[in-house]
């Protein structure tokens, strides 16, 4: 038996309003730390809403611990949620406001005192407990939406977005500190964003949403090296996926992907998978890193290709670079010494490709 389980789980608007959420199942087991990823609107944060008991199920259930929780309040369900926007009270110090849970449930004063300290202890804020919201950083400000959260032992943490308010630099340094807190605790943690980046570095699983329906489950390397669909290909990565349409077609004892622009022998391990489609278009999906620049003639090419523009990112550049009308995007692992308005061959590094049902948009091989 699962911790969590999402059976069916069902979300309109209203009676005949569209599907937010599309009888999604889900297991999630306890102690995992668990990512919702997907684009704006996919369902992500609809889908915790309807966890914590802040939405209304339309259909399905949600079980916790082997029981329903769709008709319990959110105060009844055992889960604690922080919020993108901190929900810190500005008149209350940081000891009241992390208190303030506790205060609900009567707690008594000695044991409120207890357990407010060692949250902020947790959360590295035990020295700021007599300020107010306004003298702090968004940083330790998030650091009390998290105290706050955890002061009362929650069966569930649950996290929309927590990190999106803060700078770039403050998001990596508190994402550290949010896996460091659930590791401490031994939490069970389910994490919303549309933030790869921090999807790919917190998740022991990810769960990639679309359209209200889940689209991939798993680790961060799998859902990168085997991506099931074409749009988790062009979700995750960045820079993303290229995609080149192409026709499966045969020839000197072997198969090819051609395209107008493109004609690239099938290495051997993908010819098997492939023979069903001989005749047909397919999507070709190449990662950039994957995609390396060499001379125009150099033996292996399978396109050639002008340098549109180089953006260095110091440890590496990424090339645009055009293939007739098709724009696509490579990485160099140094400095590249390449131009605007060369002409290069693109060869593909370690046979790295995947190939797409253009129906589907399953991935074949």
């Amino acid at each position: 038996m699962s911790y969590l389980e999402l059976k069916d789980l069902e979300k309109r608007y209203s009676k005949n309003g569209p599907l937010i959420v599309d009888h999604m199942n889900m297991n999630i087991e306890k102690g995992e730390f668990v990512v919702f990823l997907g684009p704006s609107g996919c369902g992500k944060t609809t889908t915790l809403r309807m966890i914590a008991g802040l939405e209304d199920v339309t259909g399905g259930d949600i079980l916790l611990e082997g029981s329903s929780i769709i008709n319990l309040t959110p105060k009844d369900r055992g889960v604690s949620m922080i919020f993108q926007s901190y929900a810190v009270w500005p008149h209350l110090t940081v000891f009241d406001n992390i208190a303030y849970p506790l205060k609900l449930q009567k707690v008594p004063k000695a044991e409120i005192r207890k357990r407010v300290y060692e949250a902020a202890e947790v959360t590295q804020i035990e020295k700021l407990l007599d300020r107010y919201p306004a003298q702090m950083s968004g940083g330790q400000r998030q650091r009390v939406a998290v105290s706050r959260a955890i002061v009362v032992n929650p069966k569930l943490f649950l996290m929309d977005e927590p990190l999106s308010n803060l700078d770039a630099k403050l998001r990596v340094s508190m994402r550290t500190d949010l896996r460091n807190i659930h590791n401490k605790l031994g939490a069970t943690s389910i994490f919303v964003t549309h933030d790869q980046s921090e999807a790919m570095s917190l998740a022991d699983r990810i769960f990639i949403m679309n359209n209200g329906k889940i689209e991939q489950v798993g680790t961060p390397d799998e859902v990168y090296h085997n991506s099931a669909t074409k749009f988790v290909a062009g979700f995750i990565g960045t820079p993303p996926t290229n995609f080149f349409s192409v026709e499966i077609s045969t020839g000197d004892g072997g198969l090819y992907a051609k395209s107008e622009e493109i004609s690239l022998r099938i290495p051997g391990k993908y010819q098997e998978g492939l023979s069903p489609y001989v005749g047909r278009r397919v999507d070709l999906g190449i990662r950039p890193e994957y995609i390396e620049t060499v001379g125009s003639g150099d033996e292996g090419t399978f396109a050639k290709a002008k340098v549109n523009f180089v953006e260095p990112q110091g440890s590496h550049s990424v090339l645009i670079l055009d293939i007739g009308a098709h724009e696509i995007k490579t990485e160099a692992s140094e400095f590249s010494k390449l131009k605007a308005g060369e002409n290069v061959g693109l060869r593909i590094r370690d046979d790295r490709m995947a190939f797409f049902d253009q129906d589907t948009t399953k991935r074949i091989i």
